[in-house]
């Protein structure tokens, strides 16, 4: 186990693990902060699970933050009854935060493949008071230069699930697999951090239920971005992107942003698709900023 560069700034925030029913599964998450403090809900991405964006939550103490594993994800399990794409994704969503944050104002953030799930769902008529996008997913991952390699991917998660149990299971969860892909993301040349970033992978990359669901998912990730959803967002958004970003490029960023009612986009320099474990505390001063940005353009905060 590679220690955490963040780790001293993470234990001084409070932490509390329960586990819900939520649409007739299980969703485990955990709860950062005090209970009374402004309240900040997470989507991690996929194949993560909640300690993904554990180095942004040490950088914002003084919020209340819920993070779950979505669900086949880490600890929580797979839906019960539905399907493992972005509408099943977006109903877990909103029914979770029935049961977890029933009344009162909250933000929502969403990174990577859940921005397009915390999207989805503000689309279809969650209500956060704002909304924040971390690496967003901002152009169709099947078309463009990096189509082939996503339909290669494709090819692998479909084969992974064709395979007998234990051989497909072998595959899904190669560490080699695993490493080459932690090694093209990273960007930061500190051999620190890179460690860490690689530990982090290598603990919490494989944690899935199994691999239909896993297969699912991956189909939603790469068949949805979050362009389609944006125009039907009504909350104040914030894009936290990067420069280097190999998923979605800068530009195409810089185009997403244009599509939603109320969006601004801060952009951080010199990281790719892992913000949250090279940038963190970039990424959450832009998060403070635009919480306290939104906050004093509210009608009771400027009359």
């Amino acid at each position: 186990m590679t220690p955490s560069p963040y780790a001293a700034a993470l234990a001084r925030i409070p932490v509390r693990e329960h586990r819900t029913e939520v649409l007739g599964a299980e969703t485990a998450w955990w709860e950062y902060g005090e209970p009374g403090d402004p309240v900040l809900v997470l989507v991690h991405g996929f194949r993560g699970d909640h300690h993904g964006l554990e180095p942004v939550i040490a950088h914002l103490p003084g919020l209340r933050i819920i993070s779950p594993d979505l669900p086949g994800f880490g600890a929580s399990a797979p839906l019960a009854g539905r399907a493992h794409d972005i509408d099943g994704y977006a109903a877990w969503l909103r029914a979770f935060l029935v049961e977890t944050v029933p009344a009162g104002a909250y933000t929502l953030l969403g990174h990577s493949f859940g921005s397009i799930v915390a999207s989805a769902a503000v689309a279809g008529g969650l209500r956060p008071d704002r909304l924040v996008l971390v690496n967003p997913i901002g152009a169709p991952a099947l078309e463009g230069p990096r189509g082939v390699m996503t339909r290669l991917a494709v090819l692998y998660y479909r084969l992974g699930a064709l395979l007998p149990p234990r051989l497909g299971f072998w595959l899904l969860r190669n560490r080699l697999i695993v490493r080459v892909m932690s090694v093209t993301m990273a960007k930061t040349k500190d051999p620190e951090l890179r460690r860490f970033i690689h530990d982090q992978h290598d603990r919490y990359f494989s944690a899935f239920a199994d691999r239909d669901m896993l297969l699912e998912a991956f189909r939603a990730s790469v068949s949805h971005d979050v362009r389609e959803f944006a125009g039907n967002i009504p909350v104040p958004t914030l894009l936290v992107a990067a420069d280097r970003d190999d998923i979605t490029p800068i530009e195409a960023e810089r185009e997403l942003v244009t599509r939603f009612p109320d969006g601004r986009l801060a952009e951080i320099e010199g990281v790719g698709h892992l913000i949250h474990y090279e940038t963190p505390e970039q990424a959450a001063g832009h998060i403070r900023a635009f919480l306290g940005a939104v906050a004093s353009d509210a009608p009771e905060a400027t009359a």
